[in-house]
């Protein structure tokens, strides 16, 4: 990689605040997916249980589908930087109470269940406010190129994350886990404390509910919103059951321990990671409503195959094919909803967008959870990405609005 595109990939890096946000948020993600892994691996040790694994799921997504639009509006109301700092401390909380009930032997599937669902509901605050603030960090025009290097610090993190969750579960056990991502939160708290955040939120005597509504009609005046609003909803609720199943493939297909979930998730991670760098050194490419359509369609072929492979290998190649095709999507979708979008409506309307992103999420898993005890794994999983290789071409070729973008 020469100069020239250096500079053009990391351009939003030349941003203090930014830089310093993406660092912070980096640390806590590795912490956040450490636990994840370990959390999925502990409640399958514990049960045996695939539909246990999706109430966890479901459990810590819910609280984002039924809250986030209130997040939303406290994000353009409040300074967002101390909303992030309220839902970090909650949740780094939630990772240490996991760590002392881990370690003093007194954990049930319960305790788990329960803590998703805290840590799910500090999200629903904190989601909206980082997706608000992050824009506000860089100029317009370095916008998708900050969308893009965000993804690509999540990305990162599901590559470490798991790989050293992986190592850590086989050596150490998942109290180590937990207590690291515990840890972890001291990044972005750092972070939030040092950086100038440049939102002043207006003086407003208007309600809440009002301030919603308010949101709710910006969404439906921009045709466009709205359909990028049911596609991020169809593509969670579709997508996100694989990785919620990978422990599944793990035990009862390729018969292997957590050094291999941690592989699957990292190769995936790394998959997702290369996605986020080509978004980024395209920068505000033209067309990004086709081209995400295009990545959509992969992403269902992708799961698919996943869903039918028996051979380690091609699991392997796989899941680097969909986190690719993941993360082109995702980045490039919230790119065009992010330049929509005003900065004095843009809590509001990321919490729509946010709501319907992360409300598929447990839906799709709350599904899944039902059918695959019936189906089995491969032929939900199967099924789940020949739908969503409809789903893109019927927003190619019949509701054109997306494509069109």
């Amino acid at each position: 990689m020469n100069t020239s595109t250096f500079r053009r990939v990391f351009k939003a890096f030349h941003y203090r605040d930014f830089r310093l946000m993406w660092f912070g948020a980096c640390t806590s993600s590795i912490g956040t997916w450490m636990q994840i892994v370990a959390q999925g691996w502990l409640i399958y040790r514990m049960s045996h249980s695939a539909f246990l694994l999706a109430l966890d799921q479901f459990l810590g997504g819910i609280p984002i589908f039924l809250f986030s639009l209130i997040g939303g509006v406290v994000a353009d109301r409040r300074e967002r930087r101390k909303i992030l700092l309220v839902s970090q401390y909650i949740q780094m909380a939630s990772a240490a109470t996991l760590t002392v009930l881990v370690s003093t032997g007194w954990i049930h599937v319960w305790h788990i269940l329960c803590l998703s669902f805290v840590s799910g509901l500090a999200q629903a605050f904190g989601g909206p406010a980082y997706q608000a603030l992050i824009p506000t960090l860089v100029d317009r025009e370095d916008m998708p190129n900050a969308i893009a290097l965000n993804s690509i610090q999540f990305n990162m993190a599901v590559t470490v994350g798991p790989a050293l969750a992986g190592q850590a579960l086989a050596k150490l056990g998942e109290k180590w886990c937990f207590g690291l991502n515990a840890l972890s939160f001291l990044a972005p708290i750092v972070t939030l404390s040092i950086i100038s955040a440049p939102f002043v939120p207006a003086k407003t005597t208007e309600s809440i509910l009002g301030s919603l509504k308010q949101g709710l009609s910006f969404v439906r005046k921009q045709g466009s919103m709205e359909a990028l609003t049911i596609l991020a909803f169809c593509m969670t609720a579709l997508s996100m059951p694989m990785r919620t199943y990978i422990p599944v493939f793990v035990k009862d297909i390729f018969h292997r321990g957590p050094e291999t979930y941690g592989n699957l998730l990292s190769f995936m991670g790394i998959g997702s990671i290369c996605g986020s760098l080509l978004v980024a050194s395209r920068g505000n490419i033209h067309n990004k409503g086709r081209v995400a359509l295009v990545m959509l369609g992969c992403l269902g072929a992708g799961i698919s195959a996943f869903s039918f492979s028996r051979l380690l290998p091609l699991s392997y190649a796989m899941l680097v094919f969909v986190g690719a095709s993941m993360m082109a999507v995702f980045a490039t979708v919230t790119s065009l909803v992010q330049l929509i979008t005003t900065n004095e409506m843009r809590g509001r309307v990321m919490s729509v967008y946010n709501t319907a992103f992360r409300g598929g999420m447990p839906m799709g898993n709350l599904l899944s959870g039902w059918l695959v005890p019936i189906f089995t794994a491969p032929v939900v999983l199967g099924v789940n990405g020949f739908l969503l290789i409809l789903v893109a071409l019927y927003f190619l070729l019949v509701q054109r609005r997306v494509a069109a973008l």
